[in-house]
């Protein structure tokens, strides 16, 4: 039997040259192709996706001898299996599979329990997730300067409006939970996640408007736009960010935190905990701050909801 050019020993044993793929090659998640096309394969093709999806790494590395040995079959199977799931051939899939390895291996990571149901094996996050929390609240602690906090909470005590701005994943929520800790002391406050409008409602300031932006990189070019625009119209801005970051730098009050993230991507990032706690401070130093008017807005909120729920039980303030 004749060998296909691209899949001489050769070319399997060399390194994927991803600059000769074509534009369809470079967008193609091939592991969701694997995925998605697992159930039309034959017994012997899923026994090679198996092989592939078990180690992608030394997936990547193997020749097609060697993913042949590892899911115990031919290496025609491998041959056809690559056709079968859109690659031109085994080195276009190698190609293909060495980009799906940018976004991090992390994500690829088997979930399988095999310890007995109560056991630190079949709940791998428990441990974690708590272990996570405990250090982001220690390091906010050790690393957070108290003075700021405070200066933090009397911008936003005095302030005409504050507008909280974070973009994508973790930072939209948590602007969400910003204004949620705010509104209720009186603050005029609202929350953005797009870009856009995030830049209009800052070229709306006024003096003494207040801008508070969350980013766990301190990197986006558009939050430094924002930060340039407030200080333009005069308003003051807090960041709530990694240190050394160009957004750290660029604002009147940086308030910052760097955790150490533990590292599975199917639990929650420590940075996520970290901010939390930020959020809460500086909202409790606003209302201690306001003081008296904070009381009262949260009597009134109180007053309010124990009225529209049964029972005597006394809920958390404002929930």
């Amino acid at each position: 039997m004749a060998i296909l050019a691209d899949e001489s020993p050769k070319m399997q044993n060399a390194a994927p040259d991803i600059s000769s793929t074509n534009e369809h090659s470079e967008s193609q998640d091939i592991i969701a192709e694997i995925k998605g096309q697992y159930s039309n394969l034959s017994p012997a093709e899923r026994s090679v996706a198996d092989a592939i999806l078990s180690d992608v790494n030394a997936a990547v590395a193997a020749s097609n001898a060697e993913i042949a040995l590892r899911a115990a079959v031919s290496e025609p199977t491998v041959t056809r299996f690559c056709r079968s799931v859109g690659c031109a051939g085994v080195r276009d899939f190698k190609v293909r599979l060495t980009r799906s390895l940018v976004v991090g291996e992390l994500f690829l990571a088997s979930d399988k329990r095999t310890g007995p149901p109560n056991s630190d094996a079949a709940t791998p996050f428990w441990s974690s997730i708590f272990s996570e929390a405990h250090l982001a609240l220690r390091e906010v602690e050790a690393q957070l300067d108290p003075k700021a906090v405070q200066q933090a909470g009397a911008l936003i005590a005095k302030a005409g409006r504050c507008v909280v701005v974070g973009m994508g994943g973790s930072s939209a929520s948590l602007a969400d939970e910003t204004q949620v800790r705010l509104f209720r002391y009186g603050v005029p406050v609202s929350a953005c996640n797009d870009p856009y409008m995030a830049r209009m409602t800052v070229s709306t300031f006024q003096p003494g408007d207040v801008l508070i932006i969350i980013s766990a990189t301190g990197r986006a070019s558009q939050l430094m736009n924002c930060v340039e625009l407030a200080q333009h119209y005069r308003g003051h801005s807090i960041a709530i960010t990694a240190p050394d970051s160009p957004l750290s730098g660029a604002t009147d009050i940086a308030l910052t935190t760097q955790v150490h993230e533990f590292p599975d991507a199917l639990t929650p990032s420590a940075s996520r905990f970290a901010f939390l706690m930020i959020i809460d401070l500086i909202a409790a130093a606003t209302g201690y701050h306001l003081g008296d008017r904070a009381r009262e807005n949260l009597r009134r909120i109180k007053f309010n909801m124990v009225s529209t729920v049964s029972g005597e039980k006394l809920e958390p303030l404002g929930e």
